[in-house]
């Protein structure tokens, strides 16, 4: 049996593949069984993956619960900080701001040659980096190896200068290149060889995107299933980004016009997913 990929690349179901997902979600075993004996009876030949990942979100929010469905939906959440991938900058800010980095983001800084706009800097024991972010709005989307070339033109145009950053005076250390995806090998070969630190979805392995939001129960609001697009949309333009964001300053969703109870529904997920 082959499934579809979002790319169009044909590819052979992989059951274990989505076993996992759905363990990582926190759902029981009994609950796995019962999905994929479902999704099972549902497959075709050529069936695309995001008809295979809907069923699945469907399923979990069906017979587990919300919490174990938002954290299925991790990563279409976290393509739901785009299109243009500003809200994307402002979560990995605070993804650094729960490692005990400073951070400021979208700035302007003239180097040897031209202006930069700056994603995301970082401040930690005096060393600073600049962040640049690279959001995909295509789950199959990879960052290739200009990439990593092109942030670091950028880098050494910065690097010999001082800058009014968090104080004034101050220099640029480091370059790291995040994306919401994933890199090509060419493009992680490049980068380890230029000193880049690079962030993805994946990478480094056991140590990328996915890891930090469950280690530091960072989740984007675009995770939760209790909030509309339009009312996720309308909480990011608040700047309020996660769902820690949402639980220390509840009275965001007053400005959404919902009643009290659909409020209690969605403060009640945002709860039981940071306590998972």
């Amino acid at each position: 049996m082959k499934v579809t990929k979002y790319s169009g690349e044909l590819v052979h179901y992989d059951k274990q593949k989505l076993i996992n997902s759905l363990e990582k979600s926190g759902a029981s075993s009994a609950v796995i069984s019962s999905i994929l004996a479902i999704i099972e009876t549902k497959l075709y030949e050529g069936i695309p993956s995001k008809q295979i990942y809907k069923l699945a979100f469907q399923l979990l929010k069906k017979n587990s619960s919300n919490v174990h469905a938002a954290r299925y939906n991790l990563r279409t959440g976290i393509l739901k900080l785009g299109p243009a991938g500003f809200f994307f900058e402002k979560f990995i800010a605070k993804v650094f701001q729960e490692q005990q980095f400073e951070t400021k983001t979208n700035l302007t800084l003239n180097g040897n040659c031209v202006s930069h706009e700056i994603d995301v800097l970082l401040k930690k024991q005096d060393r600073i980096s600049m962040v640049e972010c690279k959001f995909h709005s295509g789950q199959d989307v990879k960052s290739d190896v200009k990439i990593p070339m092109y942030i670091l033109s950028r880098f050494n145009d910065l690097k010999s200068k001082k800058h009014l950053l968090f104080l004034p005076n101050e220099i640029i250390s480091q370059c790291i290149l995040v994306s919401n995806n994933r890199f090509t090998t060419d493009a992680i070969q490049f980068g380890t060889c230029s000193g880049i630190q690079m962030l993805s979805w994946d990478y480094p392995p056991n140590n990328g995107i996915k890891d930090f939001v469950d280690l530091f129960g960072i989740y984007p609001i675009t995770c939760l299933t209790t909030l509309s697009q339009f009312e996720k949309d309308k909480l990011l333009i608040l700047d309020c980004i996660t769902v820690k964001d949402l639980i220390v300053n509840p009275s965001h969703l007053h400005a959404l016009e919902i009643s009290h109870n659909r409020i209690k529904n969605i403060l009640k997920e945002a709860n039981q997913l940071l306590k998972i």
